[in-house]
C-alpha cells in the first residue's frame, strides 16, 4: 500500500470522477492515465497484439499450408495438463477443419513423463506423420525432436516455458520468451501461444477471426489454470474467453459445470477451483485423452459422458491428495529436524504421482515454506516443487541438478527426476541451497494491502466499479483493504468452530463480513478495544437476498502493526 503514489492516485481521481480509493487501487496496478484505464475497463478485441509479430510466425503457417497443399499428415502433440489439453482441442479442432488428415496425441504421464516424448515420436514415424505441431512444451526437446528430424519429421514447437540458449531444431518455434522475439507480451500461456498461430492461419487462409475466437472459452480456462498474470493481452483474451464460457460455452466446460452443480455465472476463480482440477484429474489419475475427447465432443451428451470420467477422477484425485498431506504433516511434526528447516523436502515410495504438485501446495499453507513432494516413479524418483512468494524455486532446484536426471518448470513451481540413491543428499543440497538464498522475510506470508477505506465507501456503486476490475488473478487479484479503529458491535460470534461471523461498526456504520479459519481471533472482539480489519469485498447472495460483506483476511489490535 504505501508503494502507491498519491500523486498518481490524485490525477486519475481528477480524469475517471470515481471513489478514490479505487484511484489509489488502479494506481497500484500500474495505471496512471484515462487512456490506460479505459484499455483496462474496457478491453477490446482489437487491441490483441498481431500475431505476425512473433519470431516464427511466418515459417510455422507456411509450413502447417505446405503440409494441407502436400495432403501430408499432421499431428497436434501437447500436454497433460489443463493448458496443454485446451491447447490441443482448440487446434486439432481448427486444423481438422481444414485438413482431414489431422490426429491429436496426448503423452501419458507415467508411462511417457512430461513433454515430448520418445513413444510420442514413434507413434507419428510408424503412422505415416510427417508434422508434429506440439503445444505447451517442446522449447527443452532438443535431443528428442533431432530424433524425429532424423526420422523426416518436421516439429512446430508452441511454447511459453523459459527457453535454453540452445533451442530445438524445428521448422519454426513459437515462444515469445525468445530472445530475439520481438512479440509485445511476454506472459502468454501455451495455449495462448496456440490461439496466436490460430489467428495467423485464419490471415493466411482467409478465414475469419470468429473462426479462432470459438476457441477463447478454452484459452481463458488454460490462463486461469496456469496461473499467468491477467494482465495485457491475457486480460482480454480472459475477458472475452468468460463471456464465451458464459453464453456460448464449450461443451466441454459446460458440461464440467452442470456436473459440479454450479449454476451462476462463471468467473475465472470458477474456472481455477471447478473446471481445472477436473481436467488435470484425467491425467493426474489416468489418461489426459479423455479431457481433450471432452473438449472436442460434438454435443453436450457426447461431452457429459466424458465429464463423468473426469468428475470421478477428481474424487479419486481429491481423496489421495487429502490422505497424502495427513501422512506428510504428521512426518513433519514428529521429527525436529523437519521441522526446524528453512524448507521441506519429504520422500515417500507409495504417494500417488499425480498429486504431489497439490500436496506441496497444501503443505505451505501450513508450513510457510519452498517445499518438494517426492514419490517413487518406475526405477527412479520423481517430484514437484512448490514456493513461496518472492522465492524462486526453479533456480534452488537447478543449483541441485548434478542430483538430478532431469528438472524444469518456473519461478513458483518445478519437477524433477532423481535416482533413488541420490533422495537423501538431494533434501540436503535443497536445503543449503535454500538456507543461503532465501530473506528470512520471506519466510512469512504477506498480505499486501491495497488501499486503506472507511465503512461509509461500502456501497453497491462503489462495488459496481469493483467488479468491472475483473478477471481477477495474478499480477490483478481481487483488491484487499484495511479499515482501521473498528468495533465489535457485541453481535459477532464463532461459526462451526473454526470461522468467525463478523459484525463491526465504524463512524456509526455497521458491516457484517466472516473470516474462515478466524475463529482463534474472537477475544481480540471480545477485549472491546478499536481493531483494524483486513478484508475483500464480496456479495452474499442469501435467500434471494444480496447484500455487500467482507470477506476478512486477518484482524489486528489497532496500532500493533
Amino acid at each position: 500500500m504505501g508503494g502507491v503514489c498519491p500523486e498518481k492516485a490524485e490525477a486519475l481521481f481528477h480524469a475517471l470522477k470515481i471513489h478514490p480509493v479505487l484511484c489509489t487501487v488502479l494506481a497500484g496496478r500500474g495505471i496512471s492515465s484515462y487512456d490506460q484505464a479505459k484499455r483496462f475497463f474496457r478491453p477490446q478485441l482489437t487491441d490483441l497484439h498481431d500475431p505476425w509479430l512473433m519470431k516464427g510466425m511466418q515459417e510455422a503457417v507456411n509450413r502447417i499450408t505446405d503440409a494441407f497443399f502436400h495432403r501430408e499428415k499432421i499431428l497436434v502433440y501437447g500436454d497433460y495438463d489443463v493448458d496443454g489439453t485446451t491447447a490441443v482441442a482448440s487446434m486439432y479442432q481448427f486444423i481438422k477443419k481444414q485438413h482431414d488428415a489431422t490426429e491429436f496425441y496426448i503423452p501419458h504421464r507415467y508411462r511417457e513423463g512430461y513433454g515430448i516424448s520418445k513413444a510420442g515420436i514413434d507413434f507419428a514415424a510408424e503412422n505415416g506423420y510427417s508434422l508434429v505441431i506440439s503445444l505447451d512444451c517442446g522449447i527443452k526437446s532438443i535431443e528428442l525432436i533431432r530424433y524425429a528430424k532424423e526420422l523426416g519429421i518436421d516439429f512446430i514447437v508452441c511454447d511459453h516455458h523459459l527457453p535454453d540458449d540452445e533451442l530445438p531444431p524445428a521448422v519454426a518455434i513459437l515462444n515469445p520468451k525468445q530472445k530475439d522475439c520481438p512479440y509485445p507480451y511476454k506472459e502468454l500461456c501455451g495455449c495462448g501461444v496456440g490461439f496466436k498461430l490460430i489467428t495467423a492461419l485464419c490471415h493466411r487462409l482467409n478465414l475469419p477471426e470468429q473462426e479462432a475466437y470459438n476457441f477463447l472459452d478454452l484459452v481463458a480456462t488454460a490462463i486461469a489454470a496456469d496461473i499467468v498474470p491477467i494482465t495485457g493481452e491475457n486480460r482480454i483474451l480472459a475477458y472475452f474467453g468468460l463471456e464465451k464460457a458464459n453464453n456460448r460455452p464449450n461443451f466441454g466446460i459446460q458440461a464440467l459445470s452442470i456436473l459440479s452443480n454450479h449454476n451462476k455465472e462463471l468467473q475465472i476463480n470458477n474456472l481455477v477451483f471447478i473446471i481445472a482440477p477436473r481436467v488435470n484429474a484425467a491425467g493426474r489419475m489416468d489418461d489426459a485423452r479423455k479431457a481433450v475427447m471432452m473438449f472436442i465432443a460434438a454435443s453436450l451428451q457426447e461431452a457429459m459422458q466424458w465429464a463423468e470420467q473426469l468428475h470421478s477422477d477428481n474424487s479419486s484425485r481429491k481423496e489421495a491428495d487429502s490422505n497424502i498431506t495427513e501422512e506428510a504433516l504428521a512426518l513433519i511434526q514428529n521429527d525436529e529436524l523437519l521441522l526446524n528447516r528453512k524448507s521441506t523436502v519429504l520422500f515417500q515410495p507409495h504417494w500417488h504421482k499425480g498429486v504431489v504438485g497439490i500436496v506441496a501446495s497444501r503443505l505451505i499453507e501450513h508450513y510457510y515454506r519452498p517445499t518438494i513432494i517426492l514419490t517413487r516413479s518406475g526405477e527412479y524418483v520423481a517430484g514437484s516443487a512448490r514456493s513461496v512468494s518472492g522465492f524462486n524455486v526453479y533456480e534452488a532446484v537447478h543449483q541441485c541438478k548434478d542430483l538430478l536426471l532431469g528438472y524444469g518448470g518456473h519461478f513458483y513451481a518445478a519437477g524433477m527426476t532423481l535416482q533413488p540413491e541420490n533422495v537423501e543428499a538431494f533434501c540436503q543440497k535443497f536445503e543449503e541451497v535454500v538456507q543461503a538464498s532465501i530473506h528470512p522475510e520471506l519466510l512469512i506470508p504477506e498480505i499486501v494491502i491495497d488501499a486503506e477505506i472507511h465503512f461509509r465507501d461500502i456501497r453497491r456503486p462503489f462495488y459496481d466499479i469493483l467488479c468491472q476490475m475483473e478477471p481477477f488473478g495474478p499480477d490483478n487479484l481481487r483488491p484487499t483493504f484495511v479499515a482501521r479503529n473498528v468495533y465489535n458491535t457485541g453481535y459477532s460470534k464463532v461459526v462451526k468452530d473454526t470461522h468467525l461471523r463478523f459484525v463491526l461498526k465504524q463512524e456509526g456504520m455497521i458491516v457484517t463480513g466472516i473470516g474462515f479459519g478466524l475463529a482463534a481471533k474472537m477475544p481480540l472482539l471480545e477485549g472491546g478495544g478499536p481493531v483494524d480489519v483486513v478484508f475483500r469485498l464480496d456479495e452474499n447472495d442469501w435467500n434471494g437476498e444480496k447484500s455487500l460483506q467482507m470477506k476478512v483476511v486477518d484482524v489486528k489490535k489497532s496500532g500493533t502493526w
